[in-house]
């Protein structure tokens, strides 16, 4: 079997986790800046069977548009040019930076560790990935 590559976009970072080829166990990755987010992916899925993307979608309570949600179908689109044999899936990532934040405190982690986006958007991924094994 072949990994899910879950993401986690946003303007600045993005938050990558992937799951064990065995698709059981979601772990976070790493936080790339985005503009090496296409770069980054080119050389993982060189060394690493993908079968499947998914990323989170920004959406308000109502379904309605969020301000990143244009950055995220942008980035859909550039995936699906460079990546077009990997199927694309978007997943709801309503509160999973609140979520990574509470898991991060949970876990005893210090307040300069918990202030780090690029932990939580990694985080974040990672819940999202979870999530989605979850209802597999």
């Amino acid at each position: 079997m072949a990994r899910i590559l879950c993401i986690d976009y946003g303007g600045k970072r993005t938050g990558i986790a992937v799951t064990d080829p065995l698709q059981i166990i979601a772990t976070g990755l790493t936080t790339i800046e985005t503009k090496n987010f296409i770069p980054f992916l080119k050389d993982y899925f060189s060394k690493e069977q993908v079968e499947k993307i998914l990323i989170g979608m920004p959406t308000n309570w109502d379904d309605s548009d969020t301000h990143a949600t244009p950055l995220v179908k942008n980035a859909i689109a550039q995936l699906k040019k460079n990546f077009p044999q990997i199927p694309i899936e978007t997943v709801d990532e309503r509160y999973t930076s609140k979520m990574a934040k509470d898991a991060m405190l949970e876990m005893g982690l210090k307040k300069s560790q918990r202030r780090d986006k690029k932990l939580v958007d990694e985080i974040a991924a990672t819940i999202m990935l979870q999530e989605y094994l979850a209802r597999m």
